[in-house]
């Protein structure tokens, strides 16, 4: 980074994103390997979804319609019904191997690109980093992140519960009346800014899971103490990022699995869709580190270079996290 550790806390958004830019391209040659490695099967894998999706659930589609205009009792029905309950076994499946197959290339990427930045942060020279040595570390990272995982996951579930079951009592009990409706919109707008918070801890958390002691619970914690002060700022960045996703599923979506257009012309945007993918998911990863940085130096937790370099090189053998007295944390007096 160009920036000194005390300095960091000073950027803003675009600060961020310059920051993420100059890493990258600064270590372009070990990025490239990433996401050859990891992230552009992660970005085929999502768009390889979409395409196969938009298939299975179009036939199911046509066959419930069909079911609809089918005498009740008929042979054709029967064998509607048959199609349609192997069409839907084979739909969850598909969805249950893909969601397990994101989470794998998702962890395994972000911990390569989070192990990568803190190394860049240390490094004197392209020397002290490669590849191999990146490989080797990812494997005795990614338990962490799962653990991690896991309990955003969870948290997440309650938080989609507890709102559904929210919304509901006050459908019933305040009905569809002019208050009713001001107060459903209230709490969407509320459950949005609670959505966008926890997608920001869960992301910080990530970052935590792989450069200090804590994960899982834990690291949700220290996430959530981290990002005071910057929320604002992560929440942007979260968004953007989440913005240039969709719009490349939109545009996916409309041009190669639905568009009628040629197949050289669906294949050539189809490939210029991955290149797009693929760069914004890498530069999402490298943000949110740097987002990292920003927010301890926002907090005063000054960062011992030559500690950081030394834990991070244990990685190497015994996995050995980055203890707090290490990383952190003397509160500079301002």
């Amino acid at each position: 980074m160009d920036c000194e550790p005390e300095e960091l806390q000073f950027l803003g958004i675009i600060g961020i994103y310059r920051e993420a830019s100059k890493l990258i391209v600064s270590w372009r040659r070990l990025f490239s390997q990433i996401s050859v490695s990891l992230i552009v099967p992660l970005s085929v894998l999502f768009l390889v979804h979409i395409h196969i999706s938009y298939l299975l659930f179009s036939q199911i589609d046509r066959n419930e319609y069909a079911l609809e205009h089918t005498a009740a009792g008929s042979p054709s029905q029967t064998r509607l019904l048959h199609r349609l309950s192997s069409e839907w076994s084979a739909f969850l499946l598909f969805k249950s191997i893909y969601l397990l197959s994101l989470l794998v290339f998702s962890l395994l990427s972000t911990a390569a690109v989070v192990y990568t930045v803190a190394s860049a942060y240390t490094a004197k020279h392209d020397l002290l980093l490669s590849y191999r040595k990146v490989l080797s570390v990812v494997p005795k990272v990614w338990r962490r992140l799962a653990l991690t995982f896991l309990f955003a996951f969870l948290f997440l579930v309650s938080y989609n519960i507890i709102a559904i079951f929210v919304l509901v009592l006050t459908i019933l009990i305040a009905g569809e009346n002019v208050i009713g409706i001001v107060i459903i919109l209230f709490l969407s707008l509320a459950y949005l800014v609670g959505l966008v918070w926890i997608s920001v801890v869960w992301h910080l958390a990530s970052v935590v899971s792989v450069l200090e002691e804590a994960y899982g619970l834990a690291a949700m914690r220290r996430s959530k103490d981290l990002v005071k002060g910057k929320m604002r700022i992560a929440a942007t960045v979260f968004l953007k990022m989440n913005l240039a996703f969709i719009g490349i599923e939109l545009l996916f979506r409309r041009v190669v699995v639905v568009g009628e257009v040629s197949m050289s012309v669906r294949v050539v945007f189809a490939t210029a869709m991955l290149g797009f993918m693929s760069v914004v998911v890498l530069f999402a990863l490298v943000a949110q580190t740097v987002l990292y940085f920003v927010c301890k130096s926002y907090h005063h937790e000054s960062i011992d270079k030559s500690a950081l370099a030394d834990h991070l090189e244990v990685y190497l053998g015994e996995y050995l996290p980055l203890k707090e007295k290490d990383v952190q944390m003397e509160q500079v007096n301002v």
